[in-house]
């Protein structure tokens, strides 16, 4: 729930120095975060998420989640302008055959297609042709001035990717992805991948999960809340009235999303 300005006392004195109009809210407020200083989401936090479709700017949240290559420096600007951080999606864990440095992944760290056209799983075992491929993109989100990254396709270990990657593989390229990350002055978020929560939620500054409660998992990510981090959440299939009221009490920012994950949203 957004919080309305209050107009009393010192607080008001606060709040009108700490700037309240469009895209703030208690959720909006900077986090006293890491000490390097970077963004890090709190729990609660309104968000939009829109990977696809002409970029709808005028939801009025603090966050919005979009596709890095897609989108300009010009545009995460005007988002900054409008008080909004802004989340980079990349995929990490999937080559994908869309897009622009697709020629530079040799054939031999490419495996199975992973659901989706055009996608295939990564053997993120070969760090050493990965590391630089993916430095090159954490560096274009940083040079177009997003604050975060939401790096896809986390959790191929579990998953038939034609390679035989165990959880230590996904640990290591998990926290590889997430040092590359901060090196770079931007918040990284974990992307499913629930099993290894536990032992990933200090390498991360928030979470991205799809279908938790479709799938009677959003427990599962309650380290990140208890670490005052946010939980990013999105249903396809179940309405909102069968999810939101354990989204509010676990202190997720849950949607309802479409799977092709254009403007539409329906929030809790």
């Amino acid at each position: 729930m957004r919080r309305v300005c209050a107009v009393a006392g010192l607080l008001a004195l606060v709040l009108v120095l700490a700037g309240c109009g469009k895209g703030s809210g208690a959720d909006a407020r900077p986090s006293p975060g890491p000490s390097d200083g970077r963004w890090q989401p709190r729990p609660g936090v309104d968000w939009q998420w829109q990977l696809t479709g002409r970029l709808d700017t005028s939801v009025d949240v603090p966050v919005y989640d979009i596709d890095g290559f897609h989108h300009s420096k010009e545009t995460v600007d005007a988002l900054h302008r409008d008080g909004r951080k802004v989340i980079c999606y990349l995929s990490t864990g999937a080559w994908e055959d869309f897009r622009p440095d697709a020629g530079d992944f040799p054939e031999s760290v490419i495996g199975r297609g992973n659901g989706w056209e055009g996608e295939r799983w990564l053997d993120i075992r070969r760090t050493d042709v990965l590391e630089p491929l993916m430095a090159e993109r954490l560096d274009m989100c940083r040079d177009k001035g997003f604050d975060a990254v939401e790096p896809d396709n986390m959790d191929g270990y579990r998953n038939r990717t034609g390679f035989p990657l165990t959880a230590a593989d996904q640990l290591r390229y998990n926290r590889l992805i997430a040092r590359l990350a901060h090196e770079r002055g931007m918040a990284v978020g974990l992307k499913n991948d629930l099993d290894q929560i536990p032992e990933l939620v200090d390498d991360f500054d928030f979470a991205v999960n799809e279908q938790c409660a479709q799938y009677g998992e959003c427990d599962e990510l309650t380290p990140f809340v208890e670490a005052g981090k946010a939980v990013l959440h999105a249903e396809y299939e179940l309405p909102t009235a069968r999810f939101c009221a354990d989204s509010r009490r676990l202190k997720l920012s849950s949607l309802l999303k479409k799977y092709e994950l254009g403007s539409w949203r329906q929030a809790c």
